[in-house]
């Protein structure tokens, strides 16, 4: 996402009076970090989780070991649920979280480049699941991340 486009976020969610939180897995905080890059970023970013490995998952965001066992981490599940963990341990009102397979790697079952995110707000939660291909974990990554802002921007307009 462009820094334009990152400041048309923050524009947004100050005049809307809207915190963000966020649930990273895959892209170790790089939602976070844009978010942040821009001066009065902290009237619109409340915090951030990374949360790379299962333990943290459940620990800090309070996603189900069950669930993590039934869909693995790499989930619409998982991402619904660590949405909804950052939103309730957040002072935000809207909370996206990311969990995919950057690679290099993956499986015929979960490939390399799928990536699950969800958005959470006091209306709900939803998820979905973008396959981006073997673009090389680095591309994997900055597009899960400007995936992630273009979705708070929807969440926000």
């Amino acid at each position: 996402m462009a820094y334009s486009d990152v400041a048309k976020l923050l524009e947004t969610a100050v005049a809307r009076k809207v915190m963000f939180a966020c649930a990273e897995s895959c892209t170790g905080g790089m939602v976070a970090a844009a978010l942040t890059d821009l001066p009065g970023s902290s009237a619109m970013f409340d915090r951030g989780f990374v949360t790379y490995t299962n333990a943290a998952k459940i620990d800090l965001l309070g996603v189900s070991p069950q669930i993590l066992d039934s869909f693995g981490a790499v989930s619409e599940e998982v991402a619904q649920q660590m949405a909804q963990g950052a939103l309730a341990r957040s002072a935000a009102q809207i909370a996206v979280s990311i969990t995919g397979i950057a690679g290099p790697g993956g499986s015929d079952h979960k490939p390399e480049g799928r990536v699950c995110f969800a958005i959470a707000s006091a209306d709900g939660v939803t998820a979905q699941t973008q396959e981006f291909g073997t673009l090389g974990r680095d591309k994997v990554r900055l597009a899960a991340r400007d995936h992630a802002l273009e979705m708070l921007l929807a969440a926000v307009s």
